[in-house]
């Protein structure tokens, strides 16, 4: 084990600040009312469905922001739960190190992406944000702290498989230990043009079988749908080797726009070449929002051009976001241009790799919107999760979202919006979206709307595990349970 190192404030702040951090949590915890429901206290949010409202303070997570400290030799991170990936990565990058997955966007925090889960271009390889954590602390609803570990007792083993997905229906993080891994300077990119979904579909399997395509390394694998006959896959392989870099940042260039940067005229099979910095390759999604940005009006080039650079990020976008949830603004300027109401359609799922062209040509069929974000992903843990027992999940490593080990997924992510025709039912576009996933095998991600009954969310997420979870973690059910989190919000 190698000597753990900090830096200077304010990336990483040691462990005197990370406990005085924790005491405020646990008093701001005992501070609330024994019949008021618990929550974070936080102005921001990564989630697009609406959070109950409570008249309780919150708890203060203030002194959890940070790093507490970087261990170079030995590859891993401590670090606090409310801490941005983009102040982790700044942390981390200094010693030529990352997270093993890091989420596309910048204020996505890592006690965030692994109670709610997260995704990304090493996910091929790597898994998903919670299988690089070694251990966590984890505030309870009993108020206690739990290190909770994979080689612990039974009970920290099974709070250590059960808290991905849980989305704080059993606690907060407060202190995760992750695995890093080592990255050179730069990122050099292929995007490769195919006019099938199926021969898409194909290509995804072979690299992610073999981490190589055209007889050369890939270390970062995603992609983009913007119809049935034009996709591409974007092939990254880190490299040492000097040579000029594009900018999507917003600094160099202000009309560069990523996703626009990927499409080319070429046959299938074509190839366009690219090449980054590493920390512009994690940050090449942050800037735009994927395409998103395109709902605001900024990737116009004469309101781009006026658009200050600090704001071509996710986090003003969000501030809009809020603003529209708060006010409806958007139904609001389309009923002002003529336009009927929309339906928010903002969603990730994820099905399996033989699937993945059936659900794409069905969705690019059924439902007006585009383009589309492709991302495999494959566990790397097998072994089912301790003292489960019977039901959903129980044969699965993680079983509150329980995935199939040994099987290649795929991420589909959408994020936008359908127009609602007279009749429509509520939240008909994203329902028939959810019985399609189910009709394949696959699953959704809860950070949006959810419809689905409760015996439906409970044979997806965990059923009667869930519960039990629940009654250890939190028997007098200070923190909402995961349906009222994710359905009932609604």
């Amino acid at each position: 084990m190698g000597t753990a190192v900090s830096l200077a404030e304010p990336l990483v702040v040691g462990t005197e600040s990370h406990a005085r951090g924790v005491q405020r949590l646990v008093e701001s915890f005992r501070a609330v009312p024994a019949h008021e429901p618990v929550r974070l206290a936080k102005s921001t949010s990564n989630l697009f469905r609406p959070r109950a409202s409570s008249s309780s303070p919150g708890l203060d997570t203030t002194g959890l922001t940070r790093v507490v400290s970087v261990d170079p030799d030995a590859r891993t991170a401590d670090v606090q739960g409310m801490c941005t990936y983009e102040d982790l990565v700044d942390a981390t990058l200094a010693y030529g190190l990352m997270p093993y997955v890091v989420p596309q966007l910048k204020t996505i925090t890592l006690g965030g992406a692994v109670t709610g889960l997260g995704i990304e271009s090493t996910s091929f390889r790597l898994g998903l944000p919670h299988e690089s954590v070694l251990e966590m602390d984890i505030l309870t609803g009993t108020g206690e702290i739990v290190t909770a570990r994979p080689d612990g007792t039974e009970r920290e083993r099974a709070l250590f498989r059960g808290f991905p997905n849980s989305y704080g229906s059993l606690g907060y993080a407060v202190r995760l230990r992750i695995a890093l891994e080592p990255v050179s300077r730069f990122v050099e990119l292929r995007h490769v043009r195919f006019d099938s979904l199926t021969a898409l579909e194909s290509a995804l399997a072979r690299v992610g079988e073999s981490g190589t395509y055209d007889a050369e390394e890939v270390d970062f694998l995603d992609g983009i749908v913007f119809s049935a006959d034009e996709s591409y896959l974007c092939l990254g392989r880190r490299t040492d080797e000097p040579g000029p870099v594009s900018d999507y940042s917003g600094v160099a260039d202000k009309q560069a726009i990523y996703y626009r940067s990927v499409r080319h005229g070429g046959p299938a099979g074509s190839v366009k070449r690219d090449r980054l910095t590493i920390r512009d390759y994690l940050w090449r999604w942050d800037t735009d929002w994927f395409w998103c940005s395109r709902a605001f009006g900024v990737q116009n080039p004469r309101i781009r051009r006026f658009w200050p650079q600090q704001l071509l990020r996710s986090s003003a976008y969000w501030k809009i976001i809020g603003l529209d949830h708060k006010y409806d603004l958007g139904n609001k300027i389309g009923a002002l241009k003529g336009e009927g109401p929309r339906e928010r359609v903002v969603q990730d799922v994820e099905v399996t790799i033989d699937h993945t062209a059936e659900f794409l040509e069905w969705f690019l069929r059924e439902v007006p919107i585009e383009p589309l974000w492709v991302c495999p992903l494959r566990l790397r843990e097998s072994s089912p999760a301790p003292g489960v027992g019977g039901g959903p999940g129980s044969d699965r490593p993680w079983p509150l979202y329980p995935l199939a080990p040994e099987t290649t997924y795929v991420n589909i992510g959408f994020w936008s919006s359908a127009p609602i025709e007279p009749g429509m039912a509520e939240g008909a576009w994203n329902r028939r979206i959810e019985e399609e996933v189910s009709r394949l095998g696959g699953h959704k991600s809860l950070y949006s709307e959810v419809f689905y009954s409760s015996e439906e969310f409970a044979e997806l997420y965990g059923g009667d595990h869930a519960a039990r979870l629940k009654t250890e973690f939190d028997p007098e059910g200070r923190f909402a349970t995961l349906f009222d989190k994710a359905v009932g919000a609604r």
